[in-house]
């Protein structure tokens, strides 16, 4: 157990280890960095922060990050609106698009189903999803969610929730390994496996 020499810099590396990603000894180097920065510098990263975290938005049709009510992939008349990608998180919405293969429209339903980690369908959103698809316009709905048996687990229950609607149901190819998450995938793999998405059987 590190030894500090404050107790508020001990609290500091707290709240930065609790990050993704962050272990005590680099939230404790960011924190020394902060510190050798100007006061300015400092107070204009935690503004920002701050504000970001007040007034960010999500998108009331795909639930996307935004900073207007309806992001600017769903305003955008030049999407194909009759194709909806649903993906778990915002992440895998950037790795799509860095694709450039991609010209449709996304759901994000903000996690997969997973008893163990407590999240039931009811915590996702999935009642959105088939609303959109219930208006009708919407022709094929392709499933982006990683290789898990989480993702899979997903797959299946919103292929049930959707077999009502005429509406064709496709599964991203699987040149993403088993087990990977989604926005770890390089761009050409995920690029090809949009491109050949294959039936959801």
């Amino acid at each position: 157990m590190e030894q500090y020499p404050s107790a508020l810099l001990e609290k500091a590396v707290s709240e930065f280890s609790k990050l993704p990603g962050i272990g005590r000894k680099t939230a404790l180097r960011l924190v020394l960095h902060l510190l050798r920065q100007p006061a300015e510098n400092v107070n204009a990263f935690a503004d920002t922060m701050s504000y970001v975290r007040s007034n960010i938005k999500y998108c009331k049709v795909c639930h996307n990050i935004s900073d207007t009510d309806v992001c600017n992939i769903c305003s955008d008349p030049r999407r194909d609106n009759t194709t909806i990608c649903v993906v778990e998180n915002v992440q895998d919405v950037m790795a799509v698009e860095s694709t450039q293969q991609y010209h449709g429209l996304y759901h994000v339903l903000g996690g997969v189903i997973s008893p163990m980690d407590g999240i039931a369908p009811g915590d996702l959103e999935i009642e959105s999803l088939v609303n959109r698809v219930a208006q009708g316009d919407i022709k094929e709905v392709i499933f982006a969610l990683s290789s898990t048996m989480e993702g899979d687990t997903t797959n299946f229950y919103l292929s049930r929730q959707l077999k009502q609607f005429p509406v064709k149901l496709t599964l991203i190819a699987r040149g993403i390994a088993v087990g990977n998450e989604l926005e770890y995938a390089d761009e050409v793999t995920l690029g090809r496996s949009i491109l050949n998405r294959t039936p959801l059987s």
